[in-house]
Parts: structure tokens; sequence; C-alpha cells
């Protein structure tokens, strides 16, 4: 397994190649596991390309292209009915302030996501008890990921 450490548009992400065959490669962004094609460059350069799965990728790069996750690899899905807190950039969650099966209110505290070198206070959109935590102390998430569930 080979481990990169990639900065794109200023935003760093931890890229773990875990296996790679003659058409596919089964990688994780940020501890998120993705399965992505191969390509070729060209008829006569026969090196691959590796298309990188990392979200947000410029419109002007065709190189990089966003890839679904992999069926193979993909982390057990939680199903809940309740609302999500998601995390509005990418950063590295400092602190969870509740557990599951708190009551909350709205603007309570519910986390501390680290983003640019700055403490963001993630708060409860709204009242209710919190459902499932979908992250972990130290855990890096991109922008648009999970983190909680409000029922």
């Amino acid at each position: 397994m080979k481990e990169y450490k990639i900065k794109i548009n200023g935003n760093l992400y931890n890229v773990h190649i875990n296996d790679i065959d003659e058409h596919t490669a089964t990688v994780e962004v940020n501890g998120t596991p993705y399965r992505v094609q191969l390509e070729r460059e060209s008829k006569k350069d026969t090196a691959k390309k590796l298309k990188t799965a990392i979200p947000k990728a410029p419109a002007n790069n065709p190189a990089i292209t966003v890839a679904a996750p992999s069926e193979k690899v993909s982390k057990p899905e939680v199903q809940s009915a309740g609302t999500s807190i998601k995390a509005p950039l990418p950063g590295v969650i400092l602190q969870i302030a509740v557990k599951p099966g708190d009551p909350v209110k709205s603007g309570q505290k519910l986390l501390v996501l680290e983003a640019m070198k700055m403490e963001n206070n993630i708060l409860a959109d709204r009242e209710g008890k919190i459902g499932v935590i979908k992250v972990s102390q130290g855990q890096s998430v991109l922008d648009g990921d999970d983190l909680i569930t409000i029922e």
C-alpha cells in the first residue's frame, strides 16, 4: 500500500493506494474508499494515469475526475430517519460534544471542526435527539460529509 499527501487548490488530501490491477485501482481519499479506472495516456505511451477521486476538482483539468465509491471496499452505511448535519468545509474533527441519545436544542454546539487553522463550532440546526455520530475525533472530513444525525 502506498500513501501520498496531495494538495489540490490549497486542500490537503491523504491518499492511500491499496490495490491496482490492469484497469482499476482501489484507493482511499481521507478515509473514504473509491474504485477508480486507469486510463492510458496515448497509444504510443503505455504508462497509465490514475483518474483521482478528489471532490471539487477544477473543471479545466480533465485528468482529475470524481469516481463513485467502490461497492467492494465501501463502509457499511447506517440508515437513519433523522436530519444529517454535514461538514461545511474540509477539515479535522477536534472535539465531539455530544453522545448518541443526547437531547439537543437549536444552536447547541455538536462538535468542533478545524479547517484552515481555525476552529469552527458545528451547531445543531434544530431541536431533537442525537441519532448517529458518523465521525470520530481526529478524523479528516471533506466538504459535505455527513457528521451527525438529529432525530
